[in-house]
């Protein structure tokens, strides 16, 4: 053990290395129980997303620690749930089972541009504040619906009130059908007046989030969701009735008829039917792909560089180096990877998670505390039959929160300058109140070539925005004239 994680050379030991990843574990576990609120909405079985969750997370995490022998653990981001769910689904129409298929294709694309390095040129031609536009808006995306779930937004129709979340009568498809209204100027958003127990609950979900965060206290998000959960039984929100045949063996039967079904009939056989369908699928798999590229680039970098679990040595190998002899080359292998997983098992895109921060704020600095963050993931199975518990008072405030410290990627964008600032604006934007990462990238790579284009600045665009940039506007030219 010493010797294949190389223990004395990263300068750690087996039990800082065990209790790191019990750290990792901890922050971590909450999205297990978010994973089924927002992809259960699509039509997924929840318990079966539930597991399939676990399944995806339990293999990245051990694969990036055994293969890559790095402390960052992996499970579907919460992004790409949002993004599976409301853009893909509810925006374009696609079925939940086409919708594991674009995931599988997704994964398979990253796999194809990481073993070819196409990746760095993908890196190189993308501005830095494009890349940071992106982030920020998936975290304007994802702040939005966590306070439309939590019921701090309501929406009037000629000054009646559509019900939230909260009492089941605002689900997913309702939020299409109101941007559609809001799009002909139908619906009119305004701020909750507070008066409802599930309301409250996600406030005071919120507040509690925000104190355990800001004190810094270790798994902070999974304490919120289950105080959150247990405040709600006597105010009525929390479902105390677990459902009749919920139970792990039903877990299990659940996923049987999830695993796979992105290569159905019903799947990859009916995705690229029609020329509509067909150019949502590109456009949806390449934004996508690039999405996954730069958060888990930006997660890797970030986090490993600053710790030193990446050495300068390593990064400029990863930059120059054809091979895969660096720890970030070998991370970002086993990300790709896990994602193509993630579509065959039946969840969303995975992502290296940035609460792996934790785990190596507690001293990880091997792929061993992987090993014990993966083992923890599994045990998770046990959890199984409390998944329809969980309220969505109780997960709303992970999602504002999450948001929020995704936005903290706005920092590197130089807003006071309009040849940088517009695109930017465009891209995080355009994510948020289109509904869809994809038109957010897609505006923002449009809007960088009007400018560079306006300033005779041409040379500047590099032909891989060129070329992506050629397939939105293909895409919207085929929109607008079926």
């Amino acid at each position: 053990m010493l010797k294949f994680f190389k223990l004395k050379e990263n300068k750690t030991t087996v039990r800082r290395e065990v209790l790191a990843g019990i750290t990792t574990f901890v922050s971590m576990a909450y999205i297990f129980f978010l994973n089924p609120q927002i992809l259960g909405q699509a039509g997924i079985p929840s318990q079966a997303v539930f597991l399939a969750a676990i399944l995806v997370a339990v293999f990245g995490t051990l694969f990036m620690g055994l293969f890559a022998n790095v402390p960052f653990a992996l499970a579907p981001g919460i992004g790409m749930q949002a993004y599976f769910t409301y853009t893909i689904v509810f925006g374009f129409g696609f079925s939940w089972q086409q919708a594991l298929a674009i995931v599988f294709l997704v994964g398979l694309v990253d796999i194809v541009i990481t073993l070819s390095h196409g990746r760095r040129a993908i890196v190189k031609g993308i501005p830095v504040e494009l890349k940071a536009a992106i982030g920020g808006g998936i975290g304007m995306f994802v702040t939005y619906i966590g306070l439309k779930n939590a019921g701090f937004i309501n929406f009037l129709v000629d000054g009646a009130n559509i019900k939230t979340v909260n009492d089941q009568a605002y689900t997913g498809k309702a939020t299409g059908a109101i941007h559609s209204l809001l799009a002909n100027g139908g619906v009119t958003p305004e701020l909750t007046k507070f008066n409802e127990p599930a309301v409250l609950l996600a406030l005071i979900g919120f507040i509690l989030l925000v104190i355990l965060v800001m004190r810094r206290v270790p798994g902070a998000f999974l304490i919120t969701l289950v105080a959150t959960t247990l405040i709600g039984i006597p105010m009525g929100v929390t479902n105390t009735h677990i459902q009749p045949g919920s139970s792990v063996g039903s877990a299990f039967h659940q996923l049987g008829g999830v695993f796979g079904q992105a290569f159905g009939a019903q799947g990859m056989g009916s995705l690229f039917t029609d020329w509509h369908h067909a150019s949502l699928a590109i456009v949806t798999i390449f934004a996508m792909g690039l999405t996954g590229l730069f958060d888990a680039i930006g997660t890797l970098i970030g986090i490993g560089n600053q710790t030193g679990i990446f050495s300068q040595a390593d990064t400029k190998a990863f930059e120059e180096n054809n091979g895969f002899n660096s720890k970030m080359d070998r991370a970002l292998v086993v990300d790709t990877f896990t994602t193509a997983f993630a579509g065959i098992a039946g969840t969303s895109n995975t992502t290296t998670f940035i609460e792996s921060a934790a785990g190596i704020a507690a001293g990880a600095r091997t792929g061993l505390a992987n090993i014990v963050t993966a083992l923890g993931f599994g045990l998770m199975v046990i959890f199984a039959p409390l998944v329809s518990v969980i309220p969505s008072a109780a997960t709303a405030p992970l999602l504002i929160l999450v948001g929020i410290m995704m936005m903290g990627e706005f920092k590197k964008i130089a807003w006071e300058n309009l040849e940088v600032a517009i695109p930017a604006f465009f891209t995080s934007v355009f994510m948020a109140f289109s509904y869809s990462i994809s038109y957010g990238i897609a505006a923002g790579f449009i809007f960088f070539i009007i400018v560079k284009v306006a300033l005779g600045k041409f040379k500047e665009i590099s032909p891989v925005l060129l070329i992506v940039s050629l397939f939105f506007l293909i895409n919207f030219i085929v929109l607008a004239v079926m």
